[in-house]
This record gives structure tokens, sequence and C-alpha cells, in this order.
């Protein structure tokens, strides 16, 4: 009796190992730091050395793989939407008590086969929804890739460790060089394909999220 019973604990302990594995996201790791590919040996007594150049028609914008761009956080979006129906119908039918060898059939005066049948139906829905965010900042991204026409693939992000709470902002997209600034900063929403995420890990993330047997509930896969 006593080992049936530490059979269903053992069992139940691994069904709720297995439910908090499923409900609970892996941790997000900071990817690395991205390095420019290494410079060129440079050739001794020679006048000339490979990307020690400095053009006088260049800036010190972004332009190569490795460079860093500061992207101009400046996001704000606004959805609303609202939606009524409303649908209505009536019928109705009669049949006149029929007539059989000129004369009406009637049980004590009373017409025995006339009737009549009434309906009606209505629905009245309605529904609103309503959306806005704001994200205001600056984040330093490293270009990670040249593509053929020019435009730069940036990416990076940025970690704050606050009391006891790391909260981070991410950013990934193609940005083209004629929108980079002289100041080496471009607006995000001058950002193509843009990927920003803002969201943080620790105890402040935790309590505003719910518990991971809660998450099961209230997942589409529950039944009830």
């Amino acid at each position: 009796m006593i080992s049936r019973i530490n059979r269903r604990g053992l069992v139940l302990i691994g069904l709720v190992a297995v439910m908090a594995g499923c409900a609970t996201a892996p941790p997000e790791k900071p990817p690395g730091v991205i390095a420019p590919p290494p410079a060129a040996a440079s050739t001794p007594g020679a006048i000339y050395q490979p990307g020690q150049g400095l053009s006088l028609f260049q800036d010190r914008r972004a332009r190569q793989v490795g460079d860093t761009v500061t992207v101009l956080l400046a996001e704000k979006t606004s959805a609303q939407k609202a939606a009524a129906t409303t649908t209505s119908k009536e019928g109705g039918i009669s049949l006149a008590n029929p007539t059989l060898f000129g004369r009406e059939v009637m049980d004590d005066g009373r017409p025995l086969l006339n009737a009549s049948v009434d309906g009606s139906r209505s629905f009245d829905g309605s529904g609103a929804s309503s959306q806005s965010n704001q994200l205001d900042g600056r984040i330093t991204v490293t270009v990670t890739e040249v593509l053929g026409n020019g435009n730069l693939v940036i990416a990076g992000e940025k970690w704050l460790t606050i009391n006891q709470g790391r909260e981070y902002i991410r950013l990934a997209g193609v940005i083209r060089p004629d929108d980079v600034l002289p100041d080496n900063t471009v607006p995000s929403a001058r950002v193509a394909q843009a990927q920003i995420s803002y969201s943080g890990k620790g105890a402040l993330a935790d309590s505003n999220s719910q518990g991971w047997l809660l998450r099961v509930f209230n997942s589409p896969w529950f039944p009830f």
C-alpha cells in the first residue's frame, strides 16, 4: 500500500515538472559582442598601410561591419477598433378554416382546422478594442552585415540592472547609409524590418506575470 502511494506521488510530481517545463519559457541570453573583421597585416617600412587610410570625402558615420550607430527610439502606436451588429427578423403564417362540401369544418360552432404561427428573432452585439504604446530613448547597435545594395544590417541590445531586476532593450533591422545623420544617429522610423523588444527579468517582472499553473489553466489547450 505504501509503495503504491509512493508511485502515485512520483507520477504526480513528474506531471507537475513536465507542465512547469512546458509553461515556462527558456531564459533569453544576450548575444556576444560583434567584432569587426581583422585588419590586414601591416608591412614594415611601407608608407601605405591597408585599413589605416583616411579618405578626405568620408565622415565617421557607420558603413562597414563592426561599426556602431545610435538609433533614436521614438515609437508611438495607437489603434482603435469598434464593431456593432444588429439583426432582426419576424415572420408569420396563418391557415384559414377549410370548407368541405360548401360548409366550414366546425365543432359546436368553433373552427377546427384553422391555425396561425408567428415567430421573431433578434441579435444585438457590439465590441470595442483600443491599444497604445510609446517608447522613447536611444540605443547604440552594431553593423552586422553590409548588403549588396549598400544597406546595413544592424543588431544590438542594452541591459540595465536595477535593484533586483534586469531590463533590456533589443533592436534589429536594416538601415540605409543615406538615413544616417552626420552625428552617426538614425531615427527608429527609418529602420526597415525593425524588431524592437523591451522587457525585463527579476522580482519586478515576475510579480507582473502569471504563475505557470495559472498559465496552463488559461491556455487554449485546457479543455474546460
